[in-house]
C-alpha cells in the first residue's frame, strides 16, 4: 500500500491524491504540512531534505516533488493510455506537463497569494490586476492547446491532465477577470465529471485564508 505525506488543501499533494484516485490504487494519506506540521522532524528530512509535501512512500521507495511522483505513478501502475511507454507520444505530453508545473504554476501562485495568503487589509488590487494580466496569455495558451480536446492527449485521459487541470479549481474560484478561454471552460467542466478530480482537487482553500 501506498503511504502519501501531504495535507489535503496542498496543492501539490492534490497532484498525487487525484492520479492515485485516477489508478484506484490502495493508500493512505497522513496530514502532514502547514498547521498539521510534522516536516521539521529527522525522519521527514531524510525522506524530503526540503521538508515541503508531497512525499510518496511505495514499499522500500521514497520519492519526493509532486512532479516526480506522478510520473512514477504513471510509469509504475498506469497502463499504455495514462502513461504511454512510446517516448514519442509520452514526450509530447510531458512537454505540457513541465509547462503547467513551471510556466504556468508560476504565474497562478501570485494570483493565489494576493488573493488568499494575504489578509484584507494588506491586498492591493493594482497587485491582484497586474498578477491577473500576466496569468491571462498563459491561460490562453492552455485553452489553444487543449482546442475541441477533449482531453491533453486527444481522446484520451492522461498524466498530463493532472498536470494540467489540478490547479483549475483554484483558478475559476479566485475572483479575478478571467481571459475569455472557451475551449479551458468546457475542459474544466468535463473534469469535474471525474469523481477522483471532485473528491481530490476540488478541496476549499478556506482554511488557508490569511486573515487580518
Amino acid at each position: 500500500m501506498l503511504t502519501i505525506y501531504g495535507r489535503a488543501t496542498s496543492v501539490n499533494v492534490q497532484v498525487v491524491m487525484w492520479a492515485v484516485g485516477e489508478l484506484g490504487l490502495a493508500h493512505e494519506r497522513l496530514d502532514v504540512g502547514g498547521a498539521y506540521g510534522g516536516t521539521d522532524t529527522a525522519d521527514y528530512g531524510a525522506m524530503n531534505p526540503m521538508r515541503l509535501v508531497p512525499v510518496l512512500k511505495d514499499g522500500d521507495l521514497t520519492v519526493f516533488e509532486s512532479a516526480a511522483i506522478l510520473r512514477y505513478l504513471g510509469a509504475a501502475y498506469g497502463d499504455d493510455t495514462f502513461w504511454p511507454r512510446d517516448p514519442r507520444r509520452r514526450a509530447a505530453l510531458d512537454q505540457w506537463a513541465e509547462w503547467v508545473k513551471t510556466s504556468l504554476y508560476a504565474a497562478i501562485t501570485p494570483v493565489f497569494i494576493a488573493l488568499v495568503r494575504t489578509p484584507p487589509s494588506r491586498q492591493d488590487p493594482a497587485v491582484i490586476a497586474a498578477a491577473a494580466r500576466a496569468l491571462a496569455p498563459l491561460m490562453q495558451m492552455l485553452d489553444a492547446r487543449i482546442g475541441q480536446g477533449p482531453w491533453m492527449g486527444g481522446s484520451d485521459f492522461t498524466f498530463a491532465d493532472i498536470s494540467a487541470g489540478h490547479y483549475l479549481h483554484r483558478y475559476y474560484t479566485l475572483p479575478i477577470e478571467r481571459a475569455e478561454t472557451p475551449a479551458l471552460d468546457a475542459y474544466y467542466a468535463r473534469l469535474q465529471e471525474r469523481p477522483a478530480y471532485v473528491r481530490h482537487a476540488m478541496i476549499s482553500y478556506e482554511s488557508l485564508r490569511a486573515k487580518d
